[in-house]
């Protein structure tokens, strides 16, 4: 990438950044113009491939891009720092809808390079996103409190059904070329509810509230 990108103004590099937004959460990778970019940038496809030397490092930008204002948004809402789970998935569901109601075609974009399937990228952008889940995964679970759900329950187990779940939901909605972001919170409000339900210890169900009154 030409370090004469983060020369431009600030508005300039973003009208950049949101053409590629747009243009590459309408279509898959393969299929976006590049010409298309440039045009919504308001530059010449020449220019643009001056800050950038070809479609795919421009298209890893944006995703890192993308990834990292996501992070940031979710160290602001504090959902690193909940130790409850819930309440962790909750403040990051909300940061993340934040950014989707503020940048849609950022959001959008996101979701559908997570499922891109050229292997141009693809290994790329799996390789990132695995990198951080890993991390996040390893911290969430340190910090989960098995006496909170049921008993023998598979702790690994259940945060993975939990994301294979949540990735079921994303992949619906890019069936349906579709990112409401009220639609998905209220389903997933509703998985949420559900996992609640399902894995959450109820009162007494240990005994220990028996033991205490004997």
């Amino acid at each position: 990438m030409n370090p004469k990108f983060f020369l431009l103004p600030e508005e300039k590099q973003r009208r950049i950044l949101n053409a590629g937004y747009r243009v590459f959460s309408q279509s898959p990778y393969r299929k976006s113009p590049v010409s298309e970019i440039a045009e919504y940038a308001g530059i010449s496809k020449a220019l643009l491939f001056h800050y950038f030397k070809n479609k795919k490092e421009l298209y890893l930008y944006l995703w890192d891009t993308c990834a990292k204002t996501t992070v940031r948004e979710m160290e602001q809402s504090g959902a690193y720092e909940q130790k409850d789970l819930f309440g962790s998935m909750d403040s990051g569901m909300q940061a993340k809808l934040r950014l989707m109601r503020q940048y849609p075609d950022m959001g959008s974009f996101a979701v559908r390079a997570f499922y891109e399937k050229d292997p141009e990228v693809s290994l790329d952008i799996q390789s990132s996103m695995n990198q951080y889940l890993a991390v996040h995964a390893r911290r969430k679970l340190q910090e989960i409190n098995p006496d909170d759900f049921i008993p023998g329950i598979d702790l690994e187990m259940m945060y993975q059904e939990m994301y294979w779940a949540s990735e079921g939901c994303l992949w619906e909605y890019i069936k349906r070329g579709d990112y409401d972001a009220d639609g998905m919170e209220k389903d997933f409000r509703k998985l949420v509810d559900f996992w609640k339900k399902v894995y959450l210890r109820k009162p007494g169900e240990d005994g220990s509230h028996d033991k205490e009154n004997v």
